[in-house]
Formats: C-alpha cells, structure tokens, sequence
C-alpha cells in the first residue's frame, strides 16, 4: 500500500510542482523486523512509568526527502505547501480507487506560499480531473474568483 501512495504523492508533486525533483518518502516504524510482544515486554516498565505507550503503530512516521535531503529542512515554503497538496490528492485518488466512491474534497488556503504556476496546475487538476464537489478557502475573494474563473469551470464563492 505505502508504495502506490508513495507513488500518487511523487506524481502529484511533479506536477503541482512543475519540475522532477527527487522526491521519497519512506514509512518508518519501530516494528519493522521486531516481534511486537517482545517490544511490548521490553518497555513495560518505562511505559508504565511514563503512563502510556511508548511503542507501537501510533509512533510510526513518513520521512519526506527531496534530492536525498531532508525535506524539512532543504526544501522552500513553495515546495513544501506542493508536497501538502501533493499528499491530499494522493490521499483522494487512493480512496477514490480504495472506495469506489468520490470523497469530497477540501483545500485550505489554496495560495498561502504557492507561485502561481503551482496554484494554476493544482486548480486545473482540482477541477478538471477530480469530478468531485470541491470546498477551496481562501483569504482573498477577488484573488480566488480571478483563479478560478481561468479554469472557465462552474463555481461559487461564498462568503461568512
């Protein structure tokens, strides 16, 4: 499963992020190769201690890399809001497939740290290729109304 969501956020990245960075991710876990019952055993103490648990799929992580450096501390704020959006469609297109059902689909603060190719190639996906109800915010109305209106789809902005 990790490696055709690993593959979807690769994708999705490139082409957010109009470029072939080197992007991976790898899950890590303390579990891998180790016998749960004897972790479990071996931290009893410490975790009684410490009253919780301190082993277990809880603790499990995605390491993010970009050109074999670590991906928060190497990439811009451009890249790592197209590695955001790049796992939120991962995540659709997976459970669209999982499900065979179309989640619906919300973006928070679509142009926050996003050039605007980036934010032009996310919203043409969004709303070319999802066939998903969409819910984008954004904190500037005109700007969002000028993005969307591009892309020459159906929309509606609401405002609170």
């Amino acid at each position: 499963m990790m490696e055709i969501f690993s593959s979807l956020v690769i994708e999705f990245y490139n082409f957010i992020a109009l470029a072939a960075d080197m992007v991976k991710l790898q899950y890590q876990s303390q579990l891998v190769g180790k016998n749960y019952t004897t972790l479990i055993q071996d931290n009893r103490q410490r975790d009684v201690y410490m009253q919780r648990t301190s082993i277990g799929i809880h603790k499990d992580d995605i390491s993010f890399e970009i050109d074999e450096h670590t991906f928060k501390n190497t990439a811009s704020q451009g890249q790592k809001k197209s590695l955001l959006f790049a796992l939120k469609l991962a995540e659709f297109t997976y459970l669209q497939k999982a499900l065979s059902t179309t989640p619906l689909l919300l973006l928070d603060d679509v142009f926050e740290k996003l050039d605007d190719g980036r934010m032009q190639q996310l919203l043409n996906w969004v709303c070319n290729n999802a066939k998903t109800q969409v819910f984008i915010t954004d904190t500037q109305k005109q700007r969002l109304a000028l993005a969307l209106a591009s892309i020459s789809e159906d929309f509606e902005i609401i405002e609170l």
